[in-house]
């Protein structure tokens, strides 16, 4: 006979309750657009009062990080749109980018996954990617200015072509 496995126990970083394994739609409603209707989540047992919730790993329903309110959910999305931005953008690869982050914000890899961030950490990473935008931005533009002036042609002090 096959042991069922214990499930994972979690509880809320706000108000101290157990969270409970609910349906997406248990938080979201059933008339929003759903990603995946299938998806699983860790709900604070106060909930609706206490806003908390994380995603459930699909296969292990184990949660895919900690649980978060209103505010800091937010904020793990725009800190997931600012590093995804680095590989849609062609600078890096995911796994690259991760690699980068994971030393940018001084954490193991292993570490290094938004579900798990706190308020600094997203902000930290959002201010990370922006800046490293930016500085990609600079130096392609600075090579273009190079390339444009090496077209021109180069002159020598008496203003001859040479």
């Amino acid at each position: 006979m096959k042991k069922r496995k214990k499930q994972t126990e979690v509880f809320c970083p706000y108000c101290g309750r157990r969270a409970v394994l609910r349906p997406i739609t248990y938080v979201v409603g059933e008339n929003r657009r759903i990603f995946d209707p299938d998806q699983m989540v860790y709900v604070c047992s106060a909930y609706p009062a206490c806003n908390a919730y994380v995603a459930a790993n699909k296969k292990n329903l184990r949660p895919l990080g900690s649980l978060a309110d209103g505010e800091l959910r937010n904020l793990r999305i725009q800190a997931h749109r600012a590093l995804r931005s680095l590989w849609q953008n062609g600078y890096l690869s995911e796994k690259d980018a991760y690699h980068w982050l994971s030393g940018k914000l001084g954490l193991p890899e292993k570490d290094t996954h938004i579900a798990k961030f706190s308020h600094y950490r997203c902000k930290e990473t959002i201010r990370c990617c922006e800046a490293y935008i930016e500085e990609r931005r600079e130096f392609e533009k600075m090579g273009r200015r190079m390339t444009k002036s090496r077209k021109e042609g180069s002159h020598d002090t008496k203003g001859n072509r040479t």
